[in-house]
């Protein structure tokens, strides 16, 4: 496994927490806390943006995506909403979560919590090759389901 460096700034409202890190040696996503003053109640249906009070400088040709925690989607039913959120490497500002609680209970962030994973990825960068027609393919242009419920078995 490669290791990255990666400039990191903790803000004063992050301060006292840990920062991102990987929960177990072969972890793919650093938890990110919530850096909360005080409690946040999501409702059903509701969404609220969590700053986690750190700031990131990636370095060029990486990308930090944003992904929701599997333990909090599968007891809570709250997930990431844009996810995965995409920080570019030119963003400087607070990493801040987009929290959606599709649950039929209020769900409260607090302070500390690990509320989602930051993974960072390697970005390629395309160049337009325009032409006339595309090559074909075994499947055309068949999408949204064209393969069926069992992939085509």
């Amino acid at each position: 496994m490669s290791e990255i460096p990666v400039s990191i700034h903790q803000l004063p409202n992050g301060e006292g927490l840990p920062l991102p890190a990987y929960a177990t040696a072969q972890s793919s996503g650093l938890d990110l806390a919530a850096a909360l003053d005080e409690d946040i109640v999501i409702g059903p249906g509701e969404h609220a943006v969590v700053p986690t009070g750190v700031a990131i400088a990636l370095p060029d040709g990486f990308e930090a995506q944003v992904r929701p925690r599997s333990g909090l989607a599968a007891k809570h039913a709250v997930t990431v909403l844009n996810s995965p959120g995409t920080i570019d490497t030119d963003y400087r500002g607070e990493i801040r979560v987009v929290l959606a609680n599709h649950g039929a209970a209020s769900f409260t962030v607090s302070r500390g919590m690990r509320i989602a994973q930051l993974v960072i990825a390697p970005v390629s960068r395309i160049i337009w090759n325009e032409v006339d027609a595309l090559t074909d393919s075994p499947r055309g242009d068949g999408g949204f389901g064209s393969t069926g419920p069992d992939g085509g078995a």
